[in-house]
């Protein structure tokens, strides 16, 4: 309203059924991106002046790399650098890093989008696996259709994990989740078996189920994850966005090493 004071016009009608805006607002749309934009280029250009290692870093990554790698990598870097501050977004919601809204991301998708930075840091592996109880319980496997399947909705059936339950299993799934944070807790729980990204099993206090060979010819092509780090070209040099970024490629570089000398599930 008071935009609307400034301009002496009426921006939006306000209705039973909501707020839509005018061919005022339509007009003037083209100006307030622009003026997004420049906002967003100072701000950009200002953090460029940085020099210390301080202040706020905003990270978002996928809900198990942020418990099993992130959490413990930040609290290393905040005793190194105590004038640190961090924002973790450990979701699956893609933060725009364009706009402002994270610093730095850990991507199972490459973007293609935007003035953008991005390396792979890692290919995650995943297998299914369940609790120590469950895996015993199931014995060898013969059939896919006798595993208590825990999977992803069909909203999300283009990810690896899902693809490879399409290609390879006809069956009902006990549960299924979007939300691989939500899916962790169900195989926890012995409520069944998931695909789950390797690195993550000891953590989670999980292991591989038993195959019959005949089962490990349709599991020699487990689904693949790339993860990409990406950030916005004008903070890459930053300081306390260069620290951070620096301290994952080098963990995930050593985490790479001990998961390729691992024996496969």
């Amino acid at each position: 309203m008071l935009l609307e004071e400034a301009v002496k016009a009426t921006l939006f009608d306000r209705g039973r059924d909501g707020v839509t805006p005018t061919k005022a607002a339509e007009d003037l749309m083209p100006v307030a991106e622009e003026i997004e934009a420049v906002i967003q280029r100072f701000t950009t250009a200002a953090e460029g002046l940085e020099r210390a290692v301080e202040g706020l870093v905003r990270l978002t990554c996928p809900p198990d790399v942020a418990e099993v790698v992130v959490a413990p990598l930040l609290c290393e870097l905040r005793a190194r650098h105590p004038a640190l501050r961090f924002h973790l977004d450990p979701g699956e919601a893609v933060l725009d890093l364009t706009r402002r809204e994270a610093d730095l991301a850990l991507r199972t998708a490459r973007p293609t989008r935007g003035d953008l930075i991005v390396i792979k840091v890692a290919t995650i592996r995943w297998v299914a696996a369940a609790t120590p109880s469950v895996a015993r319980q199931l014995g060898p496997v013969k059939r896919w259709t006798d595993v208590p399947w825990i999977g992803f909705g069909e909203r999300l059936a283009q990810l690896p994990p899902a693809r490879w339950h399409t290609a390879h299993v006809a069956a009902e799934f006990v549960a299924r989740s979007d939300s691989l944070a939500v899916q962790l807790p169900l195989v926890n729980a012995g409520l069944g078996v998931a695909l789950v990204p390797s690195p993550s099993l000891a953590h989670y206090r999980l292991v591989p189920i038993e195959l019959t060979p005949k089962r490990r010819a349709d599991a020699a092509d487990w689904p693949l994850n790339d993860l990409f780090l990406v950030t916005h070209r004008a903070l890459r040099n930053v300081p306390r966005v260069q620290v951070v970024w620096d301290a994952l490629v080098e963990r995930f570089a050593e985490l790479t090493k001990q998961w390729d000398a691992r024996p496969r599930a």
